[in-house]
């Protein structure tokens, strides 16, 4: 078992699994720009960190996931460092000079292809969708709820409803994104349209997750990776064309030694305890 030290973030690593908890409940959870700098350490490190096949993502206490950009301390921070949204034009004096927060919040924008399962807590809005967006599932507490509060506060939502779009079906981000404060997804709804997997009650959150978090670190690694990257493929290129790649990926994810592993346990004759969902 491993364990780490940061400002914002709480880290621990066991079972071939990292947890990694949003750690500033006082304020929901909310990234300012040290989480930013943190969670990008994080999810770069873990590239290449042999010990962990699996990672979960939660946040501390039991009212929030994240809410999103710290506000407080964009209005009161460097403004050198700020993603402000009413500033974009100030970054090298274009548009398209834009600091995005989900560079350094997404584990996929940070180039991390082991599976990552999100553990929602509690509310989860706006920025949260950096990271609940380039998850490969998510788990959700029965209290949990998700919204987006941008147009509520005169900005266009963007970024984050484009990351949840990818399991989220159209209407359904469409209106969570133009409702803004006035509507809130419950963890049971978003159950009903496929965003969420499981829902369970909050004191088993975390069982919940750390199982599906210790099965799959439990199968060959090589086999598990390969297959995140292949069906992000279809999300990214569509179903058709990912299919056209489909040899690339299993050629990349399938080894003699990955293979040996599996049939190890075949012969084994070992008998997996599985549930039912």
């Amino acid at each position: 078992m491993a364990s780490h030290e940061y400002e914002t973030v709480l880290y621990d690593e066991r079972n071939g699994v990292a947890w990694i908890t949003l750690n500033r409940p006082e304020r929901h959870n909310a990234f300012n720009h040290q989480m930013q700098r943190e969670m990008r350490t994080i999810w770069r490190s873990l590239r290449f960190n042999e010990d962990v096949r699996c990672v979960v993502l939660t946040g501390a206490g039991e009212k929030a996931f994240c809410t999103g950009i710290d506000r407080m301390e964009q209005m009161g921070g460097d403004e050198g460092e700020s993603t402000d949204y009413s500033i974009v034009g100030s970054h090298g004096g274009t548009p398209f000079h834009f600091n995005d927060p989900g560079d350094n919040l997404g584990p996929k924008s940070c180039d991390l292809w082991k599976p990552i399962i999100g553990a929602v807590n509690g509310m989860a809005c706006g920025g949260a969708f950096y990271m609940l967006g380039e998850t490969e599932f998510i788990i959700a507490a029965e209290h949990a709820t998700f919204f987006d509060p941008h147009v509520t506060y005169g900005m266009t939502a963007s970024f984050e409803p484009i990351h949840m779009s990818g399991i989220t079906p159209f209407p359904e981000i469409m209106r969570m994104s133009l409702m803004g404060n006035y509507e809130r997804v419950t963890a049971q709804r978003a159950y009903e349209i496929g965003m969420v997997t499981q829902v369970v009650p909050g004191d088993q959150l975390l069982e919940a997750a750390r199982f599906c978090a210790e099965a799959i670190a439990s199968q060959p690694k090589l086999a598990i990776e390969g297959t995140v990257r292949a069906i992000w493929g279809a999300r990214e290129f569509g179903s058709r064309a990912a299919a056209r790649l489909g040899y690339a990926y299993v050629g990349l994810g399938t080894s003699d030694d990955s293979i040996a592993e599996g049939q190890k346990l075949f012969e084994s004759g070992t008998r997996i305890e599985w549930r039912a969902r």
